[in-house]
Formats: structure tokens, sequence, C-alpha cells
């Protein structure tokens, strides 16, 4: 009989990991599991991040956890909300500066965000007042709003196709927009190619009509995040990059017709770079269960063993680190990594109301309720840096 091997032993003697185990990532050694998901806030008036950014995110800093920053927009063309910080100018990297220091000083690692909107936006929010750009001229459907500058819900316009010559210039600005986070301080950068965005516009049959090497086929279709990925990898190292994908969140019309297909697709061509490149930080997969801003469940839902079964295969094919987020309590986060089905969970909304949710998790405490009508509002106090930590009153809620 074959004896067993060291490895063997110390795969007996590990510990089950949980939700506040230790975790290696490949350059980051976080001390628990429990990372700040991405959300935008709309605090970041003229795309410039302030003081009232060093404090909310210093407020939900742990020392050895991750946070994720909202989406921060790598071209004046980027966003399709008021107030979204950007990175692609000196003034936002330097204000960056001072709200990575202000993480960094609680000893907690701190991920920036790339995003473009791509079709999700409108004139106002447009250099000179132009049609926003995407793979397609298709608007996205009168069910869904935007929310506008003056805090009204207006319809998304007709975008403008992008030219197969204009791609590489917008992977220039991930790439440049990745370069400018790590001058910052960021120690990395999470491509959202997720939720009806940009990239999401080029992966989704649904939405991607085009005729050219960036539509039609599956490999096509995956060509501009791939390009993106490779660009930033080569950039900065594939060690502090990490992508977020939703093959099934349809959230802005962001229907695909496979989505374990396109998820799996998506991951086979990661592995490959990752063989090239190095391994990235981590692939960020929304949990179909997710609802986006508040509007309404998007599609019909799919069974809970399916939304398993998809967010399974995923994770069994991807060879890295892997995150979950989308609706997780306390309950789930603690079963998604026991059970092994992701190593990392991301919390979104639970962190506006809890800048201690690292702790109250571990204690199982009560948590406060969120208010939903101040999760885009301007104010820096108000939902936004005083929701109370555990012993402190309620009384400014």
């Amino acid at each position: 009989m074959d004896r067993p091997t060291p490895a063997d032993h110390q795969q007996q003697q590990q510990p089950r990991p949980s939700l506040f185990s230790p975790y290696q990532m490949p350059r980051f050694r976080l001390a628990h599991r429990v990372v700040l998901a991405p959300m935008t806030r709309c605090r970041a008036p003229g795309a410039v991040p302030g003081p009232a950014l060093a404090e909310y995110y210093a407020q939900r800093s742990t020392d050895g956890g991750l946070l994720i920053s909202e989406g921060t927009v790598v071209s004046p063309a980027g966003p399709g909300f008021p107030r979204v910080p950007g990175i692609y100018n000196q003034e936002q990297i330097d204000a960056w500066k001072k709200v990575v220091d202000a993480v960094h000083a609680k000893g907690a690692i701190f991920f920036c965000q790339l995003w473009h909107v791509g079709r999700a936006s409108h004139q106002v929010y447009q250099p000179g007042g132009a049609a926003p750009i995407s793979s397609t001229d298709k608007p996205i459907s009168a069910r869904w709003k935007i929310l506008m500058p003056d805090g009204s819900h207006g319809t998304y316009p007709t975008p403008r196709r992008l030219a197969t010559s204009e791609i590489p210039e917008i992977v220039e600005q991930y790439r440049q927009a990745a370069i400018n986070a790590i001058e910052a301080g960021f120690d990395g950068i999470e491509i959202h190619g997720a939720h009806g965005y940009l990239i999401d516009q080029f992966l989704k049959d649904g939405i991607n009509d085009r005729t050219d090497e960036y539509g039609g086929s599956l490999p096509n279709r995956c060509r501009f995040l791939l390009e993106v990925t490779r660009a930033v990898t080569s950039a900065i190292g594939a060690d502090r990059v990490a992508v977020r994908v939703s093959p099934a969140i349809d959230h802005l019309d962001a229907y695909d017709s496979n989505p374990l297909q396109l998820g799996l697709a998506v991951v086979d061509r990661l592995n490959a770079l990752q063989r090239e490149a190095g391994r990235l930080a981590y692939l960020h997969v929304t949990q179909p269960r997710y609802v986006a801003y508040g509007q309404t469940e998007s599609g019909p839902q799919g069974s809970a063993e399916e939304e398993s079964r998809l967010m399974r295969a995923v994770r069994g094919a991807y060879q890295g680190t892997f995150m979950c987020s989308g609706g997780y309590t306390r309950e789930l986060g603690v079963e998604a990594v026991e059970s092994g089905d992701a190593d990392l969970v991301s919390y979104g909304r639970l962190f506006i109301s809890n800048p201690d949710l690292v702790e109250r998790l571990r204690r199982d405490a009560p948590l406060n309720r969120y208010v939903r009508k101040t999760f885009y509002t301007p104010d820096p106090v108000v939902g936004y840096t005083d929701y109370p930590f555990l012993g402190q009153p309620k009384a400014r809620m």
C-alpha cells in the first residue's frame, strides 16, 4: 500500500477555511475573507475624490482586509452616474493618494475598480453632449432608467457603435488608468466586466450584434475583455489585476443565450492568460440573485439550484482565487467559504450601513439597516459616513 506523502498529511491537518480565516492571494495575504464590494456612491463632485471618500473607506478598513473601490471611470466618456470619481488625470491621481493613504493606515489592501459604462450613460454625462459609445447602436430598453445629475430619472439614449479602429484606444484608456491607480498607491485594480457596462456589452450576445472580430462567435465576444486584461497585466503585473464578470446577470438588458457557456469561455481564456502572464489576483463573479440599484429584480430568476450550478461550474474551472458577491448574508458567506464554493465573499449594501461589518459578522452581532434613499445622494455625511459602529448610539441615523 502507498504510504501517505507529507503533502497528504498536510492536507489532512489543514483546518477547514472559514469566512474569518486568513487567505493568501498571489501577492497579498488577507487576515479574513470579508471583502468590501465595489459600490457607486456618487460622492465625488467634479469626478475628484475628496475627504469624505477617505473617511468612508477608512471606516470600512481592517488590518489585512481587502477593499474594492467604487467604479472609477477610465476616461471622461466613462460615467453614467452623477459625481463618480475618475482615474484618468493627475488631479484625480493626487486626490486618490489621500484616500489610499487613509486605507493603508488601517493596514488594509485597496483595489481600484476600473469602469466604463458604455451605453449605460446619457449625453448629459458625455464630453460635448455626444452619444455614449457601445458595442452596438441598440439603446437600453425603457424598463431601465438612468439617474440624472438633478436626481430625476431619464431614458437611456441611442448609443454610438464603436468602429473597429476605435477599440484599441479604449483598451489603452484601461491600461493607462491601471498605471494611474498604481501611481495613486492602490495595491491593484479590478476590471469591471459585469452588470451590463461596456465590457459586458461586448460579452453578451443579447447586446453584441457586431459583425467584425469583436462580435458573433464566443471567442470574438470575449476578445475585448481579454485585450483589456492583457494590456493591464502587461502594465502592472498579473498579481495586481482582478476581473469581475456576471455571465448570468441581465441588468441593463445584458442577456446572454447561454450564461454558463459564456462564463466558462471567459474562465478558459483567463486561465490561458495566467499560464503566460502569471496568476491574477482573483476572479470576481456575481451570483444571479444580485439586484442592482434597488431596481426591480431583472427577468425571471432561475432556481437556487441552477444558480449554484453555474457558480460552482465557473469556480471549478477557474484556476485561482475566486470571489463571489450578490446578496450574501453572514450565513450564506460562511457557507460559501466552508463548502469551498468561494475563497472570498464581497459584501455591498450590508457594508454601506455597517462600517464595522467584519467585526459584526465575526461576533454575529446585530446589523444596522441601510437607508436606500441615501445611496446616491450628494451629502458627504448623511447616509455615507454617519452609520454607527458597534456600541455607538444611533442618534444621527
